[in-house]
């Protein structure tokens, strides 16, 4: 049973190095610009929007290219957190993947 008592106490630090690893994640702030640097916007580390900010004089460009623009941006902007948290997440797991943990 000694065996079992030190992978708890292992899982446990573990769990607790995560909770660390997510709050660093969550005040880490990460900003995407696109569209010429009229769309701007703001994710954490944990892949929450924090801000979104557009350049009033993009509206007069064609509806179709400012939409793609938004989108590509967003897009952008979830894949930079997802990776920051990846990358976070990997050196406390000794690079194992773990899918759909966070």
């Amino acid at each position: 049973m000694v065996g079992v008592g030190k992978l708890l106490k292992q899982a446990q630090k573990m769990q607790q190095k995560m909770e660390e690893a997510q709050a660093l994640l969550s005040e880490e702030i990460i900003e995407v610009s696109g569209g010429g640097g009229a769309v701007s916007i703001k994710i954490s580390g944990q892949g929450e929007f924090k801000d979104f900010a557009l350049d009033p004089e993009f509206l007069k460009e064609d509806p179709e290219f400012v939409s793609e623009a938004i989108l590509q941006t967003l897009q952008d902007a979830t894949e930079q957190a997802k990776k920051k948290s990846d990358d976070a997440m990997s050196g406390l797991t000794g690079g194992m993947q773990m899918p759909g943990l966070f």
